[in-house]
């Protein structure tokens, strides 16, 4: 299939039945994935909870033409916004005068934070600047690369599939305006050595931006779950940004992200301003122009119906199905953790039973697809990867008990593995 093929299709000469569009609209996504349906892993984020998602849909209806593009003429909208940033900021330990803004996403969070540290590395006369990103690192850092005109160097991983400090430190030099790092990563759910990257960019007066888009709320309340997932926010002095998608784990539908910077001075960067046209001055923080209200609304509002004690009991319960989903793990002959996961992002090869042929992890997902589950599939190292949410929680024992019957059809040849697409975030 042609993803960017254009449909010969015309605008219709007259007006469609409502019943026939909203009749082929449902035939259409029941085509789909249900997001619901606790079966997909990652892409969605469900609650599980009828009384969020109900919340949710009277919020986007009350703020569904909204436009975030004019603070003046959309005042509490810009307010909730602002609420948004400080509550997150909240989060992550923002220092007093660390600023941010809302994103749709978090390739335009870390696009923002390249951005600002592209603008300051060439105000110290870098004229191409480097970034250096682990290899396991969001390709939204390579886009942003890309993009903006920046050298893209991958910092490689150890055997625990955490950035290598050492060979970033080979790597460094004057020309490398950031350094990433990932809290946690998306591909195996580790956390990188955020405190020895963040110690090595302040060593060479570059920034460090923190990949907290899947992290940012799940590392705050597994802390307060009693985990120690070890330091990688803003209270170490050398994290100059962390990008939070709200999200993920904050459970808003898509489009609600949040960069933020430690000087407040920084937010300036991304900053475009002009009135060299008729309609006087137009000004945006963010790469969009006009921007929907309503993820602006329902991340608020989803923020303040949670607060803290939800959020920490959403992931107790999910962290509670991560650690059966491990146990599970390992106690099997055919399968292995690949690192060490820190949160509810896990990854899973395949191996070699006493005796046997490790079962084709390709042939699993199959197997695994045709019981109703999608799973993502990983080609460094081949593996499995589950983003579990909360809507999973009540389907573990199926989703085990399909995935041993899984294991069990591709070690006996029951299902042959097609190379299915690596799914993404």
């Amino acid at each position: 299939m042609d993803l960017f093929a254009t449909p010969d299709l015309a605008l219709p000469l007259h007006p469609r039945p409502t019943g026939d569009l909203l009749g082929e609209l449902e035939a259409r996504r029941a085509r789909d994935p249900e997001p619901h349906g606790g079966r997909l892993f990652s892409l969605v984020y469900p609650t599980g909870r009828d009384d969020l998602e109900a919340l949710v849909a009277a919020t986007y209806e009350r703020f569904l033409y909204h436009n975030a593009l004019n603070p003046f003429r959309f005042p509490e909208l810009a307010g909730l916004e602002r609420e948004v940033v400080a509550m997150t900021g909240s989060l992550v330990h923002l220092p007093p005068g660390g600023g941010g803004t809302m994103t749709s996403g978090g390739s335009e969070s870390i696009l923002l934070s390249m951005l600002t540290n592209r603008g300051r590395a060439r105000a110290r006369g870098v004229a191409r600047p480097r970034m250096l990103a682990p290899v396991t690192a969001h390709p939204a850092y390579a886009k942003a690369a890309h993009y903006l005109d920046m050298e893209y160097v991958s910092i490689p991983v150890d055997d625990t599939w955490r950035a290598d400090v050492a060979a970033a430190a080979g790597l460094i030099d004057e020309r490398v305006a950031v350094v990433v790092a990932s809290a946690f990563t998306y591909p195996h759910g580790v956390l990188d050595p955020v405190a020895d990257l963040a110690a090595l960019a302040a060593e060479h007066g570059a920034g460090c931006h923190v990949d907290a888009c899947i992290g940012g709320f799940v590392l705050p309340f597994l802390e307060r779950l009693g985990h120690d997932p070890g330091a990688w926010d803003f209270r170490l002095p050398g994290v100059t940004e962390i990008s939070v998608d709200i999200h993920k784990y904050g459970y808003t539908p898509k489009g609600a992200s949040v960069i933020l910077h430690r000087d407040p001075d920084w937010v300036d960067h991304q900053v475009f301003l002009s009135d060299a046209w008729p309609a006087g001055l137009y000004g945006s923080p963010v790469v969009a122009g006009a921007r929907p209200g309503a993820p602006i609304a329902a991340a608020w509002v989803l923020m303040q119906a949670l607060g803290v004690e939800g959020y920490t009991q959403l992931m107790d319960g999910v962290m509670g199905a991560a650690a059966r989903l491990r146990r599970f793990v390992e106690d099997r002959t055919d399968l292995a953790l690949v690192g060490d996961p820190v949160g509810p992002v896990l990854a899973m090869r395949t191996t070699a039973p006493p005796g046997g042929d490790p079962p084709d992890h390709t042939a699993v997902a199959d197997a695994m697809e045709e019981r109703g589950w999608a799973l993502n599939r990983l080609t460094d190292p081949p593996a499995l990867h589950l983003m579990l949410s909360p809507r999973h929680v009540p389907h573990l024992d199926a989703l085990l008990t399909d995935l041993a019957d899984a294991l069990a059809d591709a070690s006996t040849g029951a299902a042959r593995g097609r190379g299915g697409p690596v799914r993404y975030a």
